[in-house]
């Protein structure tokens, strides 16, 4: 599952809407909307998020962390390391191979890692 359809699937369950009555509502099948929730698809194109977020009704901050989690959720992602360092590469294969064996913790983790030390680089 995506970060994207995470939140999507937690908006329709609060709201008590089946996956068959919002896939209605967006003029998509249940079928589509399913695979964007489980991450089966790629990232949804902005104007499917922009009919989310009205078919939400969500506003401000809201709206604006769907289409920030909408542009984070492809799930079948390339990373180009060609003219890093070594261990960029070396990184990114570590990931590719290790990452399935991870748990939400150590992922948590990792993440948070990674946004500091990235941050920190920025300067």
């Amino acid at each position: 599952m995506t970060p994207f359809g995470a939140k999507v699937r937690s908006l329709r369950q609060q709201r008590g809407e089946t996956l068959k009555a919002m896939a209605e509502a967006l003029d998509v099948s249940a079928a589509y909307l399913s695979a964007l929730e489980h991450g089966k698809r790629g990232v949804p194109t902005w104007y499917m998020v922009q009919r989310i977020i009205a078919h939400f009704n969500v506003i401000w901050d809201d709206a604006e962390e769907l289409q920030r989690l909408a542009e984070i959720s492809d799930p079948r992602i390339t990373i180009d390391t060609s003219g890093l360092d070594p261990t960029a590469t070396e990184l990114a294969n570590l990931l590719s191979v290790k990452i399935r064996g991870l748990s939400r913790k150590s992922l948590e983790e990792l993440t948070l890692k990674l946004r500091s030390v990235a941050a920190r680089d920025r300067v």
